[in-house]
């Protein structure tokens, strides 16, 4: 048999990654279960239904994980982000999970997640430069 060979893809085909994905996912499950995982999308539309903003995470192993809470600029300020965020915990309570976690900048909105109950459990200096990369975490109710 031949050695494996490291490639570095500069256009990895959907279905390879979806291969290595699919792999670690065999792998998790065969330690800790079936991690239930969904994901989980909320958008933020104005009258005309276009998106504003919007919430995009997803569900597994009892955790909601934010990936991405974004509103337009000209809707800030206005309490949606909340919204968006409580909507979230509402519906990853619904779907059996006990914890939230995300990640944020310091140039973004560490300070909006504290206020609603997260608390820093890492952070990473330089990240980029002059700036920190905070991981925070909740516990649901």
């Amino acid at each position: 048999m031949k050695q494996p060979r490291i490639e570095i893809a500069v256009e990895p085909q959907p279905d390879e990654i979806e291969f290595v994905t699919q792999q670690i996912i065999k792998f998790n499950s065969s330690r800790a279960g079936e991690g239930n995982y969904k994901p989980l999308v909320i958008f933020l539309r104005d009258s005309d239904n276009h998106v504003v903003g919007g919430l995009i995470g997803e569900t597994y192993w009892q955790w909601l994980y934010v990936d991405v809470l974004c509103v337009h600029e000209s809707f800030r300020g206005e309490g949606y982000g909340d919204a968006l965020l409580a909507a979230a915990e509402q519906e990853a309570v619904k779907r059996g999970c006990q914890y939230a976690y995300l990640d944020t900048f310091s140039f973004q909105a560490p300070e909006f997640y504290q206020k609603r109950g997260y608390a820093v459990f890492g952070e990473l200096p330089n990240f980029p430069q002059g700036y920190r990369r905070y991981f925070l975490k909740k516990e649901l109710h």
